[in-house]
């Protein structure tokens, strides 16, 4: 055989997200565009704040096109981790270090690096269902095993479970607040609680167990909620970060990878990351998107226009009687599918043209997602295709 047989499968069958995005999208071509109601993907609807391309203009015309469109040094430009960590101490009032920041192409690079960095054989990694189902496969890459921990009935850490599961070989808990897919975020006291939790086992099992804190959505938190940045509240801990969804640019790629100074052997780990890189190939994301993300500091998309997708489908999909869990952050809707099968719903909702993610791939069963970063003028025609999908089920009572 002159392929490896894991790649293979993974490239056969892509993520059931992406799949259902591609049938949406030649689905479009038959029936037209407005016709279909695409929730599959979250890809920003939300146009990227004026600075940004305004910076972008500015740095093509006033920086020399050699430096501009060259190679960066390979954890990425110093200057522009310089900004990043004087705005993260600002903002969060974190003790974070320039040196112990690696900008990457986003945030799949970002965790990807991470589980390499810090990976041996037979360790494993705890995540949280529902969880996004890339990490699987970025854990698995890297030599781990993934450990899939229940959340309890909020979709919220649930210790009980938790400490049925960790172990001596419990290498790092991943958490992503706000959550995809439910749009959970963690609060201060559950934060408080997991750190607390996490330090009394590290002098247990006499080794460093670290957070790798999944933050994509971070700026996307609606009803004045406090972020709880995780530096300030665990030492060994790992943020992933990408600007796709705060500033609209999933398709720049760009984010970083930021290691706790207060982590056991700081430097060390940080080398860790830096041969991880290296050894993947991910060394000197693309350096116009460096420079911009300098220039672009604690800006961000609107985002009181997905707060009003939000409130608009929430409320509109509970007075038609579904069951959805209420997102306090992120784009995402998690509706309790009208039948225990969510694949069987999500296929049915695809009769109306309503396509709607199944949670099996998240480690949950019997819900969908949906991505409310689209148009709302299309939430809006969608109502219709909800009602007529929950109208099939009450007629088959």
């Amino acid at each position: 055989m002159n392929y490896n047989e894991k790649m293979f499968e993974l490239g056969n069958h892509g993520s059931a997200i992406r799949e259902l995005f591609e049938y949406g999208r030649k689905r479009k071509k038959i029936v037209g565009e407005e016709n279909v109601f695409d929730f599959s993907i979250g890809n920003p609807s939300i146009p990227s704040p004026d600075i940004v391309n305004e910076s972008l203009i500015k740095l093509i015309k006033e920086t020399n096109s050699v430096k501009l469109h060259g190679y960066t040094s390979a954890p990425g430009d110093e200057v522009v981790r310089n900004k990043i960590a004087d705005y993260l101490n600002k903002t969060y009032k974190a003790n974070v270090s320039a040196g112990r920041i690696y900008l990457t192409c986003g945030a799949a690079a970002s965790l990807t690096i991470s589980f390499n960095a810090i990976l041996n054989d037979l360790d494993e990694v705890i995540v949280f269902a529902p969880f996004f189902p890339e990490y699987k496969v970025f854990i698995e890459k890297a030599g781990g095993k993934i450990d899939i921990v229940k959340s309890n009935l909020d979709f919220m850490i649930d210790f009980t479970e938790l400490d049925k599961h960790i172990n001596k070989n419990t290498k790092a808990l991943i958490i992503n607040s706000p959550n995809n897919p439910s749009g959970a975020v963690l609060k201060e006291n559950t934060i408080k609680e997991l750190a607390s939790y996490l330090k009394r086992k590290e002098k247990e099992f006499n080794h460093p167990i670290y957070i790798i804190s999944d933050e994509p959505y971070r700026e996307i938190i609606y009803d004045d909620i406090k972020y709880p940045f995780i530096t300030n509240y665990y030492d060994n801990s790992i943020v992933c970060y990408s600007y796709s969804k705060s500033l609209s640019l999933p398709g720049e790629r760009i984010g970083y990878i930021l290691i706790s100074s207060t982590a056991t052997n700081s430097l060390e780990l940080y080398k860790s990351v830096c041969g991880a890189g290296r050894a993947l190939g991910y060394v000197c994301a693309p350096a116009i998107f460096q420079y911009l993300i300098g220039e672009t500091q604690g800006f961000t998309s609107n985002i009181d226009e997905y707060k009003r997708n939000r409130d608009f489908l929430y409320n509109s999909l509970r007075d038609l009687g579904y069951t959805l869990v209420y997102p306090d952050g992120a784009f995402y809707l998690f509706m309790k599918a009208l039948e225990d099968d969510s694949e069987a719903f999500s296929k049915k909702a695809m009769k109306h043209d309503l396509l709607l993610v199944p949670s099996d791939s998240f480690g949950v069963k019997g819900y969908v997602r949906i991505a409310y970063c689209v148009d709302y003028e299309m939430i809006k025609r969608s109502i219709d295709a909800f009602r007529k999908l929950k109208e099939d089920y009450d007629n088959e009572k």
